[in-house]
């Protein structure tokens, strides 16, 4: 049995397949991103589940892409939760922009691909290789444009006072936006950029008015200048987008891509789907 793991800060997609190909179960848990979760909530956010639960001693091969696995040592420990519960499986683990570039992405294409999600993130795609101008360094320093960037700026905008009083009066009836509720959220609770982008949903809602239309185009913006424009070649390619952000928010992101004279790609919301469609590629390539 082979899983296939697409994993954000918010969620955590999950297809098993066999050997022929044949998709057997999916299923879904809350994210998995292990620059934020200890080990513990980590390992209990998988055994929790009941179909994974059930397979572990089955799974022969887990290919895992997720958000915070950038880096060495996010990737040692949730590598290490993994050999815990899928114990007799080979696992592979990939940071999520190589889910983007596989879900996006023609075979052999050159492109660009972006990431709008719970956070954000930028690739270049040569065909073959992936090259990464800019380390992430997560939601307190970057993530510019992403779900978890509106939200901060929704909040900030409340604060300020220079949200619309009807829609601030709106934004409070909907969202707990007491000080100590919000500081608990951030500082003190795991997946303080999850809780962060929840907020995001009400920009979304609300995208005509000219107060948050500003706070779109400026995220999108900051995006552009310092993720896309890193790769010389970005007005000759592709842009792909990958993530619940651009699904919702793709007008807005061809404008913005438009006005410096860039090509808007494919937006997929769900790249789970068209992962699983690369490996099955990959089974069928070695029967």
């Amino acid at each position: 049995m082979i899983l296939v793991v697409d994993s954000g800060s918010t969620k955590t997609d999950w297809i098993s397949v066999n050997q022929n190909g044949d998709e057997l179960f999916s299923t879904q848990t809350l994210g998995l991103n292990p620059q934020v979760l200890s080990s513990a909530i980590l390992k209990e956010r998988i055994i929790n589940n009941f179909d994974l639960y059930q397979n572990r001693s089955k799974v022969t091969d887990l290919y895992f892409y997720g958000a915070g696995c950038g880096v060495e040592s996010p990737q040692l420990r949730i590598r290490k939760v993994f050999k815990e519960i899928f114990t007799k499986s080979k696992i592979t683990i990939k940071e999520d922009t190589y889910a983007a570039v596989y879900a996006a992405s023609k075979p052999g294409e050159k492109c660009i691909v972006c990431i709008l999600g719970t956070g954000s993130n930028c690739t270049y795609f040569d065909g073959k290789e992936i090259e990464q101008r800019v380390d992430s360094l997560g939601y307190v320093l970057m993530d510019e444009a992403s779900g978890n960037y509106y939200g901060k700026q929704l909040i900030r905008s409340y604060y300020f006072n220079s949200m619309p009083k009807e829609l601030a009066i709106k934004f409070a009836s909907e969202y707990n936006l007491k000080a100590d509720q919000i500081k608990e959220n951030i500082y003190r609770r795991e997946n303080p950029n999850a809780y962060l982008a929840s907020f995001s949903r009400f920009l979304i809602e609300h995208k005509s008015n000219l107060e948050f239309q500003k706070i779109i185009k400026i995220g999108l913006k900051r995006f552009i200048n310092h993720q896309i424009l890193q790769f010389k070649n970005a007005d000759q390619i592709p842009i792909h987008f990958i993530g619940s952000i651009s699904f919702y928010l793709k007008d807005e992101i061809k404008k913005a891509l438009t006005k410096k004279k860039l090509t808007m790609g494919r937006i997929v919301q769900r790249p789970i789907d068209e992962l699983v469609k690369y490996h099955k590629r990959l089974i069928g390539n070695k029967l």
